[in-house]
């Protein structure tokens, strides 16, 4: 692949309330589910400043805890300073991009380094080193970074969600990553989810973020902590996976019957209306037009997802735009039972 002309940080920098920083709580909270598909493996975190990430303090703690084999995190450039990381499109001179990289044979010497040294004794040590370009996941370096890894965890720029993923699909990578949940409908998005290639993690919802120091004030989900960090929250944030989830496995238990009166057929598709996945009645086999959040408790045994109400024409998927007694309402998931 040629190197990349910043295409994606082009496209993203009309979007520049565009990071979000992931807690500590938020990682520990969901990675623990998945520690022995991520044993030995080589992990990448490939969004992600080697000395403020979140992603790679976790797997720095939890290296030995999970049996990984070898971690890699990448960012794109990072200050001088040690305690934070520059907008993602504004790159001072002399900022670096810089790559965290260690195995197994080699965790406990760098430990001791980590632990004990400054960021320049850290970086003459080699297990941190500079990046030649600027640090864009869909570098020509970074790929290179990207083709020695197993799975990618990250929190991804949500402007940039769709390219990240298809990047990774593109070299058939297993993946962890934070999103929006509107992502889900995008064309590029939900074949994946259609298809049962990739799905919802455990912990999806709200979810917050430390933002950077020049993030715009809010009306609502922004607040500013005592030691004058800001923070906003996402109430519709998700974990997109192609990990195994147990949830997949479990069977959503269905305990209403079909009613014409509370599941009302659409205007302009044969498809009933489903208010809420609790709502799902146990006896009927057509199609469904269901919440997004079924995504969190989809059973691919259970369900088959048949396309989306979306718009009716942003992909060949969104089969129909959701008219019910001549009101357009939210888009939906189309759902069959067929268990």
């Amino acid at each position: 692949m040629a190197e990349n002309t910043n295409t994606y940080l082009q496209a993203a920098k009309s979007n520049r309330d565009d990071e979000f920083y992931t807690t500590l709580e938020s990682i520990e909270k969901e990675l623990t589910h998945y520690h022995a598909q991520l044993s030995g493996k080589t992990i990448l975190c490939n969004c992600d400043n080697p000395f403020v990430s979140n992603f790679c303090r976790y797997f720095i703690i939890h290296f030995r805890d999970i049996g990984i084999r070898r971690l890699i995190c990448s960012s794109y450039a990072s200050s001088p300073m040690f305690n934070r990381q520059i907008s993602l499109f504004d790159v001072p001179d002399g900022i670096r991009a810089y790559a965290l990289d260690v195995d197994e044979d080699h965790y406990d010497d760098f430990l001791e380094i980590w632990s004990h040294s400054d960021k320049e004794s850290i970086l003459d040590s080699g297990y941190v080193y500079a990046l030649n370009g600027n640090g864009s996941f869909d570098s020509d370096e970074c790929i290179e970074l990207l083709e020695e890894s197993d799975v990618v965890v990250t929190n991804p720029p949500f402007s940039m969600f769709r390219d990240f993923i298809s990047l990774l699909e593109e070299y058939n990578k297993k993946y962890l990553v934070i999103g929006n949940q509107n992502a889900l409908m995008y064309k590029e998005i939900f074949p994946l989810v259609k298809d049962n290639k990739a799905w919802l993690g455990y912990n999806n919802g709200d979810m917050a973020f430390r933002v950077p120091d020049d993030t715009v004030p809010r009306k609502t989900r922004y607040w500013v902590d005592s030691t004058g960090q800001k923070w906003r929250s996402l109430g519709n944030a998700m974990w997109f996976t192609n990990l195994d989830v147990d949830r997949r496995h479990e069977r959503i238990v269905l305990e209403n019957s079909y009613n014409e009166e509370e599941h009302p057929q659409f205007d302009n598709f044969e498809a009933i209306y489903v208010s809420k996945v609790s709502d799902i009645p146990k006896d009927f086999w057509g199609i469904m037009a269901v919440p997004l959040t079924i995504l969190g408790k989809y059973n691919p045994n259970q369900f088959e997802i048949i396309g989306e109400a979306n718009h009716g024409s942003d992909n060949p998927f969104d089969l129909f735009k959701p008219i019910l007694n001549g009101k357009e309402i939210y888009k939906r998931i189309l759902v069959r039972r067929i268990s």
